[in-house]
């Protein structure tokens, strides 16, 4: 098969919302895109030899956005008296907004396909909500939010690598594996392989050449050949085109091609990928401008991912995250800053949805935090151990001192997936069993130092 890939420009709005980014945002995303690149090059691999009953085969997307996504814009709490007065030049009009069916809150009219997912029950939102770590850094809130500690740590493994590690023999999210989509995660950094894959923008080699490629390898270096064999088959199996493949942007293949890796049945059941371009200090916008822009971008591809995973989507949990929020005000570009509270929102089959869950702290003068932010009132942990206890089966034990260390304080919300209270957990003596085991040789962990030394940098 003839691979065409052309160098394709990410939509307009999204590049003039990173040339307003703040420099920190610049940087990080220059890092992010070599560290992509370089993973996109060389991935380990972790595909099955043959399948593993578990007790269910659940799905799960966990996308970040990164740059700071203004949730008070997203999930709009008009309800609040104090909305329109905080917010000034760029309050959204209600008219504009989409209906929640909620007394507070309203969507962002970008959003039309996560609304129709949360009218038909499959999205939710959890507002208020932030990291542990509060600095309004983006190098510190992202790695917060994918290390998954409780304060300020480096070289530290990300939490999904950590249930990799500590999922039993008989799970399904053991024997398939993750995979990271687009640039490389903090979030699957760790012991446990994982595969890599990234739509390019150049062409394929010809089969002469990997095929002589390959032959070497099998030959004089087994264990890359392997990995090289399973990159190759997560490539063929993401890029598997539709006839209007070609005319979309490198954005929108790469939820397309998760959704493909995901539905596959010997593919991975847990993938992880970035979107760029929430750092709206200038020109922000309400029903247009950079923050529109960004999230109808998200909204245009969760929908094909939606389409694309028809056949696992209702064991599938979307989870969209930001490391932190905006400020209340609007500042004099136009804009919003770094703040502290803001949202997540979940799409798929398996969430319940058509609820805005969370504590509402408001937003009045007398409201905020620091006389800025949004109160977060939610631990941003709260909802990943939420979908892990409940959609993946974790035990709340291993989520407090392994998955989320030093985290017994912060209770799994509960509620956010659909039909949880009848769905049984994996034993806890079978994932403890696998902690132990000389496959993910793990201890237990006390404070962020010990921490450290039981989790080296890989």
């Amino acid at each position: 098969m003839d691979h065409d890939h052309r160098h394709e420009e990410p939509p307009p709005a999204l590049c003039a919302a990173a040339a307003e980014g703040c420099e920190e945002s610049r940087r990080l995303l220059s890092r992010r895109a070599m560290m992509g690149v370089t993973a996109g090059l060389f991935s380990a691999a972790y595909l099955p030899k043959s399948a593993h009953a578990g007790v269910s085969d659940p799905r799960l997307l966990v996308v970040v956005l990164r740059g700071g996504m203004d949730g008070i814009n997203v999930v709009v709490p008009h309800g609040d008296r104090a909305y329109a007065a905080m917010r000034g030049d760029i309050a959204l009009p209600r008219s504009a907004t989409l209906d929640l069916a909620d007394d507070l809150f309203r969507l962002n009219p970008a959003l039309p396909s996560f609304h129709a997912m949360y009218r038909a029950k499959e999205a939710a939102a959890v507002h208020a909500t932030c990291v542990p770590v509060r600095v309004r850094s983006h190098f510190e809130g992202q790695d917060n939010l994918e290390n998954g500690l409780p304060g300020l740590a480096s070289n530290a493994t990300g939490w999904l690598n950590r249930l990799l590690t500590v999922m039993p023999a008989g799970s399904k999210i053991k024997s398939r594996g993750a995979i990271q989509v687009g640039e490389a995660p903090l979030l699957l950094r760790g012991p446990a392989p994982v595969l890599g894959w990234s739509p390019t923008w150049f062409s394929h080699p010809p089969e002469s050449i990997t095929g002589a490629v390959t032959t070497l390898l099998r030959r004089r270096d087994p264990a890359l050949y392997s990995a090289l064999a399973a990159g190759m088959k997560a490539d063929a199996l993401a890029e598997k085109t539709s006839s209007d493949d070609g005319n979309i942007s490198q954005f929108r293949r790469t939820f397309r091609g998760a959704g493909r890796l995901l539905s596959a049945p010997d593919g991975p059941r847990i993938a992880v990928m970035s979107v760029s371009n929430f750092d709206t200090h200038t020109n922000q916008g309400t029903t247009a401008g950079f923050l529109w822009g960004s999230l109808n971008e998200l909204d245009v591809a969760l929908k094909e991912f939606r389409d694309t995973a028809a056949r696992i989507w209702p064991s599938t949990v979307v989870v969209m995250v930001t490391e932190f929020g905006r400020t209340v005000r609007v500042n004099g570009g136009g804009g919003t800053d770094h703040g502290v509270g803001a949202v997540a929102l979940l799409a798929g089959g398996a969430v319940a949805g058509g609820k805005v869950y969370g504590d509402w702290p408001g937003i009045a003068n007398k409201d905020l935090l620091d006389g800025s932010d949004l109160r977060a009132t939610t631990d941003l942990r709260a909802v990943f151990k939420g979908v892990l206890r409940d959609h993946v089966g974790v035990p709340t034990k291993i989520l407090d001192e392994t998955i989320f260390p030093e985290s017994q304080a912060i209770k799994p919300m509960a509620g956010l997936i659909r039909g949880a209270t009848a769905q049984a957990a994996l034993p806890a003596s079978s994932v403890l069993a696998a902690a132990g085991s000389s496959e993910a040789p793990l201890r237990p962990v006390s404070g962020v130092a010990q921490y450290r030394a039981a989790y080296p940098a890989p």
